[in-house]
């Protein structure tokens, strides 16, 4: 009986305690914790969310409640900051994060899932294995390695930003964050973000390497360097992050008043220009990232069709203004190479568009790599590539030769074969190589097709036997040689082997230098000011200590050199006696308590008053040399004597 009671005691005990707990639960209220009205505006509602998280977060605020409060405060800000969450909170109470449920199980577990959400309670807490699975797998697919990330990471990093978690076992904020977290990958990986995972508990080594000394932690990473995120783990802070990782220069702002400079810059840069009309005021993401990623390929501007003088540019180039637009425009500005419209465009969809507009039609020979790229040695007899390339001067207009090698190569445009040129003045050793006769091509261009046959630079090939004038008989002749090219390759007689390409594009040493400089000073910016700060402690903590050690150094030896210098100065009236040359000195017969300074004599009469001052009480690394005379002997005696010690001491200084 007495056992019966105690187990119906226990049971009603837990009934209550859960009972409290879904009524806390259930008076979680986004408006009341941000402190707003149910009509504030998203300005509003960021504002009030920044000002609390400042007073709350656990770095600064060291009230035993500040976590929780600002786990609240961002759970908030991410419910009322999507409008979508916003307004199913406001119709049903909740945020709506679990709508792949059916109405009539949503409402049978609403208040259990809403007590879930807003303390956080998962079963993983208490390392229970009901769910872990299903946890586990969001993040198996980007868990990360040490060589995986050495190897594959960094170098990709290059291309595309990276955004890491860094997570362990036990975490109660790492279960916090992985709805945001999940919706956020979906959302970037779309876009063209890598997304990571690293477990700290199984991989340290590369958890210490990336800094992370805590957990959870994200990072980015890009072109090989690791910045943290320190805000509030929302999308929308995740997203404004890996937008800042990014380079601000990436994308030009073009209207039109720059849009003929900006298109005009492919002679100079070697590179097509892409344009891409949209309605949106910011520059987005997905653009960016591409950007990015092709940066090394293309130049890339934004028109937002708002602006005063954008319908003017869409009407010379055809474009709908209400539909997102990118453009490509090569060696001609006036006409794009290609274009695709689109809303919602994929991005390998525009992956694909970019890839195949990589270079210009005849792209200038700038340096061996993009030699390689445009004209890739020969892998067997059914992948032959032929290179056309126009040798010709340098010239700041497009001359009539070089057009007509243009128009030439979008008439005959093949899978086989690339159309390029070189400056001849640039590439003066790659120009001599090709050409039989150096003289007879002096000032004029020349065409040659060529084959290459491996890397060490052995090419076939073979030159016009005339100068290339752009006529229509040249065009004629070009053609012909093409065209016999494809049944009989051994039309290529000539063999050479190339010289390297120099880089035309390359900065000078002192621009590296500047640049690298500027890398690394930046670097050092944001380590100090965007860092933990219990991170870089032991680094401040050592600057400190060179500074302390520095400084105390410097003060030390200024009042050395200030004793010193008051010492090596005499009085005046000594270095008056010094000028008149007179060096017969003179003792004084009074007791002197003062220190015997460096280089100077000082004869004392020894009396019974100053006995005790000069031999009883004589200080630490003091000598006194006393002289036992007679009336008769004392003046010449102590002439002697000063001569002797001014052989000692270097110095006398007399006094009357």
């Amino acid at each position: 009986m007495e056992v019966k009671k105690l187990s119906i005691s226990w049971q009603f005990l837990i009934v209550l305690v859960l009972i409290l707990q879904i009524l806390s639960a259930l008076d979680f209220d986004p408006y009341r914790v941000l402190g707003v009205s149910r009509t504030a505006s998203q300005a509003d509602i960021k504002k009030a969310y920044k000002k609390l998280a400042r007073e709350w977060h656990p770095d600064k605020n060291k009230d035993p409640g500040a976590e929780d409060k600002f786990i609240q405060i961002s759970k908030a800000y991410e419910i009322l900051s999507n409008e979508e969450k916003r307004s199913h909170y406001d119709h049903y109470g909740d945020a709506g994060e679990n709508q792949g449920y059916q109405k009539q199980q949503q409402q049978r577990e609403y208040h259990f899932r809403h007590f879930h959400e807003n303390f956080y309670f998962d079963e993983s807490f208490f390392h229970f294995p009901f769910n872990s699975e299903r946890r586990d797998s969001i993040d198996e697919k980007y868990l990360l390695h040490f060589s995986h990330y050495v190897n594959e990471v960094v170098p990709d990093s290059f291309k595309k930003p990276y955004l890491i978690k860094i997570t362990s076992d036990w975490c109660f904020s790492c279960i916090h964050i992985e709805p945001v977290w999940k919706e956020v990958v979906q959302e970037l990986e779309g876009l063209g973000v890598g997304i990571g995972v690293v477990h700290a508990g199984y991989e340290r080594r590369l958890a210490h390497h990336l800094g992370a000394h805590s957990t959870p932690s994200i990072l980015g990473i890009i072109n090989g360097k690791i910045s943290f995120f320190h805000n509030a783990v929302v999308r929308e802070n995740l997203r404004q992050f890996v937008e800042s990782l990014l380079p601000g220069n990436l994308v030009e702002k073009v209207t039109n008043k720059n849009y003929v400079r900006f298109l005009s810059g492919w002679q100079q840069e070697n590179k097509p220009h892409v344009l891409l009309f949209d309605q949106m005021p910011a520059v987005p993401l997905l653009y960016k990232l591409t950007a990015f990623a092709y940066k090394d390929y293309l130049s890339f501007g934004y028109v937002y069709v708002g602006l005063r003088g954008a319908e003017e540019m869409a009407r010379q180039y055809n474009v709908n203004v209400y539909t997102p637009t990118i453009l490509i425009f090569k060696e001609h500005i006036h006409k794009p190479a290609d274009v695709i419209q689109a809303r919602g465009v994929k991005k390998q969809v525009i992956d694909d568009f970019i890839t195949q507009n990589k270079y210009l039609l005849a792209a200038r020979l700038t340096s061996q790599k993009v030699f390689h790229e445009l004209c890739p040695v020969k892998r067997s007899h059914r992948q032959r590539k032929y290179c056309v390339v126009l040798l010709t001067a340098e010239a700041t207009k497009l001359s009539q030769p070089f057009e007509a090698f243009l128009s030439f190569a979008l008439a005959n445009t093949q899978d086989t074969v690339r159309f390029v040129h070189v400056y001849s003045n640039r590439q003066q050793e790659f120009a001599d190589t090709l050409l039989p006769d150096s003289n007879a091509f002096q000032g004029k261009s020349a065409v040659s097709i060529l084959e290459r046959r491996n890397t060490a630079g052995r090419v076939v090939y073979k030159t016009l036997e005339d100068p290339w004038t752009g006529s229509e008989s040249d065009k004629f002749i070009l053609l012909g040689y093409l065209d016999q090219l494809r049944k009989d390759p051994a039309l290529l007689s000539s063999e050479a082997v190339l010289p390297d390409l120099t880089d035309e594009l390359a900065p000078i040493f002192l621009l590296r230098w500047l640049y690298s400089a500027s890398d690394y000073i930046s670097d050092c910016w944001d380590s100090i000011f965007h860092n933990n700060w219990r991170e870089m402690m032991p680094l401040l903590s050592l600057v400190f200590s060179a500074l302390f050690i520095l400084f105390g150094t410097v003060i030390i030896q200024a009042f050395s050199d200030s004793n010193d210098e008051r010492e090596s100065n005499p009085p005046d009236k000594e270095e008056a006696h010094a000028k008149t040359g007179k060096t017969e000195p003179s003792f004084t017969k009074e007791p002197s308590s003062k220190i015997p300074k460096k280089g100077f004599v000082e004869v004392t009469e020894l009396t019974d008053v100053t006995y005790t001052s000069n031999l009883v009480r004589l200080r630490p690394g003091h000598m006194n040399v006393v002289l036992i005379l007679s009336s008769s002997t004392k003046t010449s005696l102590l002439q002697k004597f000063a001569l002797e010690v001014y052989t000692f001491t270097g110095r006398i200084v007399w006094r009357r």
